[in-house]
């Protein structure tokens, strides 16, 4: 964990001292208006450890508006120094080839108080942006064709949330919202692909009931994700069972005899030393189920041993990047982002962008969403939406 911080604090103090040196040439601060905005951005910077002080203290209100303060500032931060990048990249795309062609080059934009104010007043109004965007989850609809249903059954209908990350942000609000979106969808099974809390969570009074209310015919399954063992395993999976899921930890069951459902515990657990010795492998055994299989796996990886032994694997994780362009810096660890994949050779993956929000409260050409997946027999025919699978992007 310190190793984490030390780089947490190296990355972000970078960035905020990128920023301070972009405002200070802009503006041109003097000593004791630098000395009183470095006091200001040593605390922000700081803000996600304040935050974690004030709610191991119990100081909920104090810790609430700390992560509203403190997240939206990141957020704000982030789109001010993407922009800033791209204008000093195109600046020393100009100089070098000025350089090259020995005619010279001055920068393509001048970076001055005008530009300073224009960019920072584009930050706030994307960050705007993203709030709204973030608080509006879309519904994706996606259809699975298959010949394991069993006579008579036509269609199975699943609903999923992901990465919904109940804490001191993510409230009863969008609670509510994910809650009634599911519920318009009449699903008959419900199934959480993990990080369904966040952080400490002590405080999340009425949250496990909005999700209780949800009584599907084949009942609701999740699985643990990295932020369940962050927040302390014992009070995530009380939580989870509370809101009236069956938590898979390296088990298998058969649902309705219809389906088969297994579920594996995100590997951060290992390093808690809380996590279960059955792995998928063993779970899903030698030989494909004659039932349809999912399996439900916090991360989107597919695995080259176990992918035949499944019908479809649901995953999250990801957030898709939450907020452009950071997906491009995600895609490194995780090539198969957001969507439906379908290798072929296997079962299919679905990685859903995420339901909630993690750190800031934003989302940026990446809207959280809530998946309806509908198995359908293969004889038969009626229109639904999502006829078409699409791959992710």
């Amino acid at each position: 964990m310190s190793l984490f911080l030390l780089t947490f604090f190296l990355v972000y103090g970078g960035v905020h001292a990128y920023a301070f040196q972009k405002a200070r040439t802009a503006l041109g601060f003097g000593w004791g208006t630098s000395t009183a905005v470095i006091l200001v951005l040593a605390a922000l910077c700081c803000g996600p450890l304040i935050v974690h002080y004030l709610g191991e203290h119990k100081l909920e209100t104090a810790a609430k508006a700390a992560s509203w303060l403190g997240y939206t500032w990141m957020g704000l931060l982030f789109f001010f120094t993407w922009m800033n990048l791209a204008i000093d990249a195109l600046n020393l795309l100009v100089r070098l080839a000025g350089a090259v062609s020995s005619r010279g080059a001055s920068a393509a934009i001048t970076y001055g108080k005008a530009p300073f104010l224009a960019l920072a007043g584009l930050s706030v109004a994307l960050g705007a942006y993203s709030f709204f965007e973030a608080s509006h989850p879309r519904i994706e609809h996606i259809r699975i064709r298959t010949d394991k249903l069993p006579a008579g059954t036509n269609r199975l209908r699943i609903a999923q949330i992901s990465d919904v990350h109940l804490g001191l942000i993510v409230r009863h609000d969008r609670a509510n919202a994910i809650a009634s979106a599911v519920r318009k969808a009449n699903p008959d099974l419900f199934v959480s692909t993990g990080d369904l809390v966040d952080g400490r969570i002590n405080h999340l009074d009425g949250l496990s009931e909005i999700f209780r209310e949800i009584r599907p015919p084949l009942g609701k399954y999740a699985v643990t994700g990295n932020h369940e063992f962050y927040a302390g395993i014992g009070q995530a999976l009380d939580f989870t069972r509370r809101a009236g899921f069956t938590v898979l930890r390296g088990e298998t069951v058969t649902v309705g005899n219809v389906l088969r459902i297994a579920g594996v515990d995100d590997p951060v657990g290992r390093a808690f030393g809380r996590t279960s010795e059955r792995g998928e492998k063993e779970l899903l055994g030698a030989a494909p189920s004659p039932l349809f299989t999912i399996l439900l796996k916090h991360r989107p990886f597919l695995s080259n041993v176990t992918h035949r032994m499944f019908d479809l694997q649901l995953s999250g994780h990801t957030h898709n990047g939450q907020i452009f362009p950071f997906r491009l810096l995600v895609r490194f660890w995780y090539p198969l982002l957001a969507g439906l994949y379908t290798p072929g050779d296997g079962g299919a993956l679905y990685i859903s962008r995420g339901t909630g929000t993690w750190g800031p409260p934003m989302r940026f050409l990446s809207p959280p969403e809530v998946t309806i997946i509908d198995i359908i027999g293969r004889g038969h025919s009626s229109p639904l939406v999502g006829d078409t699978p699409q791959r992710g992007t």
